[in-house]
C-alpha cells in the first residue's frame, strides 16, 4: 500500500521537476550572461551608484531574457525534436505543453519590460523591447533561411549592456556603444564554436547555419579568428576612451591574445576533410567554446574593478 508520506514525496518530486523544466525554458546560461552584462553596463555608466535601480535592472533583464528563451523554445519546439542536443528539452520531450510555455514566456517577458519601464526609464524599456523583438522575429526565423543569421542574432545578444547603460544614465553614450560591440564580436566565436560541434544536429533540423554550409570549417574558422581580433581591439578601446585604467588594458590584452590563440588552434585543423583533422577540429572548437565562457565574465570583472 502507498502511504501518505510516499504520496507527498512523489508530489514534491513532480513539483521539483516542473520547476526545473521552467528554469530550462528560460535558458539560464544565456540569461545569466545577459544579466551580467546589463549590470556591468549599469555600473560603468553610474556616477553615483543606485543599489535600488541596480537590483531592478538585474531583475528586469532576468525576466526579459528568460521570457525570450521560453518563447524561442516555443517557436522552435518541432525543430528541437530533431536535434539530439535539444530533444530532451521540456517541449519536445512532452513534459510541458506548448500553451504552458507560451503563457510562461509572455508573462515573464511582459514583467521584465514593465519592471524596466517603471523602475528606470522609457529608453531602457524600448531597448528591452528591441532585444526580445529582434531575437524572436528576426534571428529565430532567419536561422532557417541564411547563414548570416548569426550576425543578426549578435545584435539582440549585444543589447543588454546598453540596457544597463541607459538605465543608469538615461542615454546611450560612447561607453555603451563600446560595450555593445564587445558583446557583438564576442558572440561570433562563442556561437560558431558551439555550432561547429553540433553542425550535424543543425543540418538534421534544416538550419542554414554557416557551419552546416561549410563542411571543412575553413570559412567558420576564418570568421572566428577575425572576430576574436576585432574583439581584442575593441576591448582595449575601453581604456583608450578613458573609461577603465591600465590594469584593465593589460588584462584585456592578455585575455584577447589567449582567445586568439584558441581560434588559431581551431583554424589549424580546419580546411581539411580528413576524418582525423575533423576530429581535432571538434576537439579544439570545444576548447574555444569553453574559453569564450571564461573570457566574458573575466573581462567584465576587470572592467568593474578598474573603472575610472
Amino acid at each position: 500500500m502507498i502511504n501518505e508520506a510516499q504520496v507527498l514525496a512523489g508530489e514534491e518530486i513532480r513539483a521539483g521537476s516542473r520547476i526545473a523544466d521552467y528554469v530550462t525554458l528560460a535558458k539560464p546560461e544565456l540569461t545569466f550572461l545577459s544579466v551580467l552584462t546589463a549590470l556591468c553596463g549599469f555600473y560603468l555608466a553610474s556616477d553615483s551608484f543606485d543599489l535600488f535601480a541596480f537590483v531592478w535592472v538585474g531583475l528586469g533583464t532576468l525576466f526579459l531574457g528568460g521570457g525570450a528563451g521560453a518563447l524561442n523554445q516555443f517557436i522552435e519546439r518541432d525543430f528541437d525534436r530533431m536535434m539530439k542536443r535539444t530533444e530532451g528539452r521540456p517541449l519536445p520531450s512532452g513534459r510541458l505543453r506548448p500553451v504552458t510555455a507560451l503563457r510562461f514566456g509572455l508573462s515573464i517577458s511582459f514583467a521584465g519590460l514593465l519592471i524596466l519601464f517603471l523602475a528606470t526609464n522609457v529608453l531602457t524599456a524600448l531597448l528591452g523591447l528591441l532585444t526580445i523583438g529582434s531575437y524572436l522575429f528576426l534571428y529565430t526565423p532567419l536561422k532557417r533561411l541564411s547563414p548570416h543569421s548569426t550576425l543578426v542574432g549578435a545584435i539582440p545578444g549585444a543589447l543588454p549592456p546598453l540596457i544597463g547603460w541607459a538605465a543608469a544614465s538615461g542615454t546611450i553614450s560612447r561607453g555603451g556603444w563600446i560595450l555593445f560591440f564587445i558583446l557583438f564580436f564576442w558572440q561570433m566565436p562563442h556561437f560558431l564554436s558551439l555550432a561547429w560541434m553540433y553542425r550535424k544536429d543543425y543540418a538534421r533540423a534544416g538550419y542554414r547555419m554557416l557551419t552546416v554550409l561549410d563542411p571543412d570549417g575553413s570559412r567558420t574558422s576564418f570568421h572566428i579568428l577575425v572576430h576574436c581580433i576585432l574583439l581584442t581591439c575593441t576591448s582595449i578601446v575601453m581604456s583608450l576612451a578613458g573609461l577603465t585604467g591600465t590594469m584593465y588594458a593589460i588584462g584585456a590584452l592578455v585575455l584577447g591574445i589567449s582567445f586568439i590563440l584558441f581560434s588559431l588552434l581551431f583554424r589549424r585543423f580546419s580546411g581539411k576533410a580528413a576524418p582525423a583533422a575533423l576530429a581535432k577540429s571538434n576537439q579544439y572548437s570545444r576548447y574555444l567554446f569553453f574559453a569564450s565562457l571564461l573570457y566574458l565574465p573575466a573581462l567584465m570583472f576587470l572592467m568593474t574593478v578598474d573603472k575610472l
